[in-house]
């Protein structure tokens, strides 16, 4: 694959190296009202040029390409710029094992913008990473190498564990303490994380600069490679029976989930109704989106939002009425996510059947913001020595 100009590597000036962590669709420009995380609006008055230093977070998915930079507050951050751009970096590669000259293409190019608006910033630390598209494909270390010479960025490829902590961690403030546990559920383009999290547990009253994901009190984890690409490269459209079609994707998504044991501890806790769901993922705020009948998508409006288990199951239902056209024409949808937001519903729909919750909190926040809050904390793991080497190494890759 033929490189364009080799750019210098994008590089933090101080404090290299920093935790592995996560960070996982919707157009997005800069955004004040994006202040995930942030409880002071002391950083609203101080610009990235007036001497508050700015960080970034870059998370390349199987579907998505979405990056955050933000400042540091007393309370936590504020986000100074956003973008995000589908790339559809996984398409095909379930069938073939690697990823498309087309798809890494598109990422790349959604990447180069990136680049540019971190090195625009002057980022004092960044953090760039990818998940489970780079993490299978076969051609995934070529393609790591390929970013590195065409836009200066360091992909980091992390492992499912990872993932998981750092989704806890963004959507930390939409936990509902008053209740006993929650599902922390991610639909990514090609994997999904559960997360059963202790609401009563420590490790989630950390202050923003002594914030520690790995602490959180996730008592049971859950990475299954199926996401809102995969499920639907699998299933594709039934235009006869509807329902048999969505169906089949529900009852996939269980086949991986129900076996696991590990969270059973918790299951009296949801049977008592003492525990909720979080979701986060773009089809599942599309769906909140739709039920609140928007003429266009709203973050302010979305992020936070309670539903109920009827209120998704209603919404799930009128997308299963709507051809894709009609979908297409749904402005909190899109023709981008037409035919990928009935998979992304399968598998709330598969969560609710075997962990039922009355009550769904849905999120437009996630692995950049938990990445974010970890670049910013003080307190750092141990970092392994690293071998002066030629190759380049990629940190937290799964063994």
């Amino acid at each position: 694959m033929p490189s364009a100009t080799r750019k210098a590597p994008l590089q933090s000036p101080v404090k290299r190296g920093a935790p592995p962590g996560v960070c996982a669709d919707r157009a997005e420009t800069m955004s004040e009202a994006h202040q995930a995380q942030s409880g002071s609006g002391e950083g609203r008055r101080r610009s990235s040029g007036g001497g508050a230093p700015t960080y970034a977070a870059l998370d390349l998915g199987t579907n998505n390409c979405r990056l955050l930079v933000a400042t540091p507050t007393p309370g936590g951050f504020r986000v100074v710029e956003a973008y995000s751009r589908i790339v559809r970096l996984g398409e095909g590669l379930s069938a073939t094992g690697q990823m498309s000259e087309a798809a890494m293409d598109r990422a790349l190019a959604a990447l180069s913008v990136c680049a540019e608006k971190i090195r625009r910033r002057n980022c004092v630390r960044i953090k760039a990473i990818a998940t489970q598209a780079c993490r299978q494909a076969g051609n995934g270390p070529a393609f790591i190498e390929r970013v590195a010479a065409e836009t200066g960025l360091k992909l980091q490829v992390i492992t499912p564990k990872e993932e998981a902590q750092l989704s806890v961690a963004g959507c930390l403030n939409l936990l509902d303490r008053t209740s006993d546990a929650a599902l922390v559920v991610d639909v990514g383009g090609g994997s999904t994380e559960f997360s059963w999290v202790d609401l009563k547990g420590e490790g989630l009253d950390a202050r923003p600069r002594q914030f520690a994901p790995w602490r959180l009190p996730i008592k049971a984890w859950l990475s299954v490679p199926i996401g809102v690409v995969t499920l639907a490269e699998r299933f594709p459209e039934d235009h006869g029976s509807v329902e048999t079609w969505f169906r089949a994707m529900v009852d996939t998504v269980k086949e991986r989930i129900e076996a696991f044991p590990h969270a059973e501890p918790l299951r009296q806790t949801f049977a008592e109704g003492r525990a909720h769901l979080v979701g986060t993922s773009g089809a599942i705020t599309s769906l909140a989106g739709l039920h609140l009948d928007l003429p266009r998508y709203d973050r302010n409006r979305v992020d936070g939002l309670w539903m109920t288990r009827d209120q998704c199951e209603a919404t799930i239902g009128k997308l299963l009425a709507w051809t894709p056209k009609e979908r297409a024409d749904q402005p909190c949808i899109g023709p981008d996510r037409a035919d990928l937001v009935l998979a992304g519903a399968a598998i709330l729909q598969a969560v609710q059947e075997l962990w039922p919750c009355p009550r769904v909190r849905v999120a437009d926040r996630g692995l950049r913001e938990g990445l974010l809050l970890t670049l910013m904390s003080d307190r750092q793991p141990r970092r392994r020595r690293k071998h002066r080497s030629g190759g380049q190494r990629l940190a937290g890759a799964p063994a």
